[in-house]
């Protein structure tokens, strides 16, 4: 008896087309509204080299497309999170490539740059708890190894993301470069278990979720 696949069936012509547009169009809004939040949806349309039709086929409004991006970005935080947590090598090695991973694949900088610009879902919101949580298990682990600064928290981890992303100079090489060099000098102060007591708390959670509902 021959094994059924279960490998995906290729799309159809049409199909791939769509989907191809669909990644075209995610892509260029990130570029886009990482540079302007304010930017028209024309300009994701143009950036990605698709009709605006096309665009509009796939999300209603500019706020349904910026909601998918945020969601799009909480998902991939989330999966970086997991990871590190599912590495049972040294805690310190494993947060530094947590920190890494998040500046390349720009995890949670345009949801932070668009905080306000759209509804925020009760899915989502749930999402940005676990999301919470689970870096806080990162943390509190490093913490237990001695690698961690004492009084670091899941909100600073989010400002320093933040600050980090928004770094912009020269092409994209570039820039990527000096984000990883000032994400270099982040994690060696991160990494003074015994340093001294930092001025004042860090962000908490309500702080954090409340600049979605500005």
């Amino acid at each position: 008896m021959e094994r059924e696949s279960t490998a995906a069936a290729p799309l159809s012509g049409r199909k791939a087309q769509a989907a191809r547009n669909d990644e075209l169009i995610r892509e260029a809004a990130r570029a886009v509204f990482t540079a302007d939040p304010g930017a028209p949806i024309s300009a994701v349309a143009e950036h990605a080299g698709v009709g605006i039709s096309a665009l509009y086929r796939r999300y209603r409004s500019k706020e349904a497309l910026l909601r998918h991006l945020a969601d799009e970005g909480m998902d991939r935080y989330l999966a970086e999170v997991e990871r590190a947590l599912a590495d049972d090598g040294d805690p310190w090695e494993a947060f530094a490539g947590f920190m890494r991973r998040c500046l390349d694949i720009g995890a949670g900088s345009l949801t932070l740059r668009l905080a306000g610009d759209f509804e925020v879902t009760e899915e989502m919101s749930s999402k940005g708890r676990a999301l919470h949580e689970a870096t806080e298990r990162l943390l509190e682990r490093t913490k237990r190894a001695g690698a961690l600064r004492p009084g670091i928290a899941v909100g600073d981890v989010s400002v320093i993301l933040e600050h980090l992303h928004a770094i912009r100079l020269g092409d994209d090489a570039r820039t990527n470069r000096l984000q990883h060099r000032y994400l270099a000098l982040m994690l060696d102060g991160l990494h003074l278990a015994g340093a001294a007591e930092l001025p004042g708390p860090p962000p908490g959670w309500q702080e954090l979720r409340g600049r979605y509902d500005d």
